[in-house]
């Protein structure tokens, strides 16, 4: 880390500037005298808790695809790569970081931020770009100063907190005015695909991983079978990813996580309106296909999204 880093950097609690003390061992807070450790040259202001499932999968799994998250990135964000250099980014929930690689790659200045491990394979990834750097920490109480940043983008992460609206309440605060910002979240679907998922997570959340990753590695199994894999799926969720390992990640994603709710896009851009924002796009989803359009429009699609990019005005 630098010092520039260093400086962008506030209390959570307090909002005041934070220094490293000599050793650069922790950040102190001026204000409240409060200590934060940094690890592997991460700053840590909160332990995993009930995050701990996506530390788990992002650090194991290699599911990084630079092509594929380029595409995934700019459908999801609405953000063309070649308007983000010089851009302060906040990745608001980055996981294992590649989302956080592909806007540094495109120029940005990128503050990723996760409340689990998962910055640590982040930070790895991440390591040859000397202007993305990462924060562990709770997305409603960000180490950061408010009102700073150009951009700001959070893919699939706000719905696995117990309060969506919260987090992204707290998170809208740190765009500019004039800045962007753009949310996915889960989408909605039928009242009986919510029944099925609903019953199927109630056991799912309390299996320990080692218990539960053989029955996501059986899913990844079913997901690439020829039209099983596109069609099983829409009744029980599992992931139909090209990629083996992708497809475990992916389906360990959906069912291990303590919190996982389902929003709508009025829901989400209501949220927006509240928050000040204006000029709101709802992005279209990344595929195409005549069945996945059909399926996607009427809600059928489990795992799916609601997808918003706004601009701050107030």
């Amino acid at each position: 880390m630098n010092s520039t880093f260093y400086e962008q950097l506030r209390g959570p609690e307090s909002g005041g500037q934070l220094r490293p003390d000599a050793e650069q061992s922790q950040l102190v807070d001026e204000s409240s005298g409060d200590a934060y450790p940094i690890l592997d040259g991460i700053p840590r202001f909160v332990a995993s808790e009930h995050l701990a499932s996506f530390g788990l999968q992002w650090n194991k799994y290699e599911v990084a695809h630079d092509d594929e998250d380029r595409a995934t990135f700019q459908a999801k964000t609405g953000m063309p790569l070649a308007d983000l250099t010089g851009l302060r980014v906040l990745d608001a929930g980055c996981g294992g970081g590649r989302y956080s690689k592909i806007a540094g790659e495109a120029g940005a200045k990128v503050i990723g931020a996760d409340h689990s491990t998962a910055v640590e394979k982040a930070a790895q990834l991440c390591g040859h770009l000397p202007d993305v750097n990462f924060v562990q920490a709770d997305l409603k109480k960000l180490p950061l100063e408010p009102a700073s940043f150009d951009f700001v983008f959070s893919i699939g992460v706000m719905h696995h907190d117990a309060d969506t609206r919260a987090v992204f309440d707290s998170v809208a605060k740190f765009v500019k005015p004039g800045g962007k910002m753009a949310v996915w979240l889960y989408r909605r679907n039928q009242w009986w695909q919510e029944w099925i998922n609903d019953s199927l997570r109630r056991r799912t959340t309390t299996m320990p991983a080692e218990k539960l990753e053989p029955w996501c590695r059986r899913g990844a199994w079913l997901g690439g079978l020829p039209v099983i894999g596109k069609t099983l799926n829409k009744i029980a969720n599992f992931s139909n990813h090209p990629n083996w390992e992708n497809r475990v990640c992916d389906t360990f994603d959906w069912y291990a996580p303590q919190y996982q709710y389902h929003h709508t896009v009025d829901e989400l851009s209501g949220w927006f309106r509240d928050a000040g924002f204006e000029q709101l796009r709802v992005l279209p989803p990344e595929k195409t296909g005549r069945f996945y359009r059909w399926t996607y429009e009427r809600n059928l699609l489990i795992g799916s999204g609601v997808n918003v990019q706004a601009t701050r005005v107030s």
